[in-house]
């Protein structure tokens, strides 16, 4: 099923819970309401603004369909800024007494000889409306540029909304455009010429931006023009419009509340003869808690969170969803969008079509991929993919510095289950390199997960492993279990030294073994033999030897790869955090640093 054939559906269930704007009509925001009296004259002014964190913000209310202005002066119908309302804005306004007159003339031709009360008074107010006026109570400067509406005195509903306004704007001829084929609906409809504007993408323009749109000879095909390249009815264009600008406002369920990199990812379940609203309701609530840490929730809150949700999603993905909530039902089909922005328009960064058990079933391999042994530091919840990505691949920690495309692209690997991309891998061993802290284990857990993954697909032959693998044949995974032991043999007989192996050559041993180990050899027999004469150090020294002799002859090699980097990191984790588990006190000495200091 296509992006637009799913969200024309789910206009559908939106209609059904009396959320769809009726056809003609939008969301659109607006800040002030003008109360006026039946002769027209200005009683009040509602300020229909929410506070939002510090600021207030325009209320979304269903008006008129807004007309889409390019350079020309076009006037919305009931509704408009104050520059068309009032002929007053905040700028030098050039052309604004052309704007005032645009919808005066187009709202009193409308009207005509109606004998609604509320439209006759708002007839009377533009007849008589001077914009001087803007000057005088109960107007504000704040008013200045802001979207208008007007109420009836002693009505709680605004005038767009009565019934003759209704039928006025029903009544209206429908656009210019061709009869064609749909590709959306499959049946010969009005084709639009201009598809509807999406607002609420993150970093997109604040005006809206299209998913279709043809305005360039570069994107047009045998001489078509604008939506013609796309045939798709005036009706299926308005219903996917105005149920992805539903599910894309800032306190919809249907989108999670911060973006992954650079996209804004929206989702939604289908209905159907076996899928009722209730269940489709319960796939979003379910997908939402998996995907989203939730407010407050920190991840070392829990220790039960991790083992919950393993359970449900194995539960789900075994098509046992009810036992994870009874309103699930099997066979339920569950969609994911990921937007970003793109100059006037909107890329999508990934597209998710499929069962919703497939999906859990895939999250599911996602989290096992990250289980490695040590459990990372602080770690009880399965992490969010935000927090992973910031925790991992960002210049100090800053959610502005993931790189947007790999953000994406590793969310479209979760949900799709191929490949981590490899610049996932890539971008984790640059942070060590940049001496982020290797202990934590959540990089390391990160390295794992690419390398089963690529394992699990049969991109390679060897399984990295969990835990500390003594016997790995792996020379990368060794490399990075004797650099553990080097380090703790530094520790060991120097003590807190202002810069250790790890802070000046981890970045270079991880690339180029070769040429760093025989140095560091030698600086370690130093230390033994400083560790030797004090009677202690024999754990290092067999350590040491029982992981050189797994190089033969060959020796180090002269540099690794990339994949085999992630395997030196990974035998540096589990070395470090296993070498004090499991050994005697009686081999441990009074002096040794435990491997929780640092």
């Amino acid at each position: 099923m296509s992006v637009l054939e799913a969200l024309d559906h789910y206009y559908d269930r939106m209609a059904k819970r009396g959320e769809a704007e009726q056809p003609g009509y939008s969301r659109e925001k607006i800040s002030f309401a003008i109360v006026l009296n039946r002769d027209g004259i200005v009683s009040d002014i509602t300020d229909l603004r929410e506070p939002r964190g510090k600021a207030l913000r325009p209320r979304l209310l269903e008006v008129p369909k807004a007309v889409t202005r390019t350079s020309g002066v076009s006037a919305n119908l009931f509704w408009d800024k104050t520059a068309y309302v009032l002929g007053r804005t905040a700028g030098d306004g050039k052309r604004t007494e052309q704007e005032h007159q645009a919808f005066k003339d187009r709202s009193l031709e409308l009207i005509g000889d109606c004998e609604d009360d509320g439209l006759v008074a708002l007839k009377s107010f533009l007849q008589r409306w001077r914009p001087e006026d803007f000057n005088r109570p109960p107007f504000t400067p704040d008013m200045a540029d802001t979207n208008i509406v007007f109420r009836l005195a002693g009505e709680n509903r605004y005038l767009h909304e009565r019934e003759a306004a209704r039928t006025l704007v029903k009544g209206l001829p429908p656009p210019d455009g061709p009869i064609g084929f749909c590709l959306v609906t499959g049946r010969e409809a009005r084709l639009a010429r201009l598809h509807p504007a999406i607002r609420g993408v993150q970093g997109a323009q604040s005006s809206g931006a299209a998913l279709v749109s043809f305005n360039l000879d570069a994107f047009t095909s045998y001489g078509a023009e604008q939506g013609a390249n796309a045939p798709t009815s005036e009706e299926a264009g308005f219903r996917y419009g105005a149920a992805l600008n539903r599910m894309l406002d800032p306190d919809s369920r249907n989108r999670l509340p911060r973006p992954i990199g650079d996209a804004t990812v929206v989702f939604w379940a289908d209905t159907s003869d076996t899928v009722d609203e209730d269940a489709a309701q319960a796939a979003e609530e379910d997908f939402l808690s998996w995907f989203e840490t939730p407010a407050g929730v920190d991840h070392d809150q829990d220790p039960a969170e991790g083992a919950k949700l393993m359970d449900a999603l194995k539960a789900v993905a075994a098509g046992r969803p009810q036992e994870v909530d009874p309103r699930l039902r099997r066979g339920t089909r569950f969609h994911v969008l990921g937007l970003a922005p793109n100059a006037a328009r909107l890329s999508i960064r990934y597209w998710l079509d499929d069962d919703f058990a497939a999906l859990a079933g895939r999250l599911r391999d996602h989290l096992n991929d990250l289980r490695i042994e040590p459990t990372p530091r602080g770690m009880r919840r399965p992490p969010a993919v935000r927090w992973l990505l910031v925790r991992t691949t960002a210049l100090r920690g800053e959610f502005d510095n993931v790189p947007p495309l790999l953000a994406g692209e590793v969310m479209r690997s979760i949900l799709t289950g191929g490949p981590y991309p490899r610049a996932l891998l890539a971008g984790v061993i640059m942070r060590l390199r940049a001496r982020d802290d290797p202990t934590s284990g959540w990089h390391a857990a990160v390295i794992r997960a690419v390398l089963a993954r690529e394992h699990r697909l049969g991109f390679t032959t060897e399984e990295p492993p969990m835990s500390l693998n003594r016997e790995s044949p792996d020379p990368a995974y060794q490399l990075g279990r004797l650099f553990a032991v080097l380090e703790a043999t530094q520790r060991s007989a120097l003590g807190k030294v202002n810069a250790t192996i790890r802070d000046r050559y981890m970045g270079a041993a991880s690339a180029a073994p070769a040429g760093m180990f025989p140095l560091l050899m030698r600086n370690a027999q130093e230390h033994l033999g400083k560790l030797r004469r004090t009677g202690k150090g024999g754990w290092l020294e067999r350590e040491i030897e029982e992981i050189e002799n797994r190089f033969g002859d060959g020796g180090y090699p002269r540099s690794l790869r990339l994949d085999d980097q992630g395997r030196f990191f990974l035998g540096y984790y589990h070395q470090r955090s296993a070498q004090f588990a499991g050994r005697p006190t009686s081999e441990i000495d009074e002096d040794e640093e435990t491997p929780d200091d640092n």
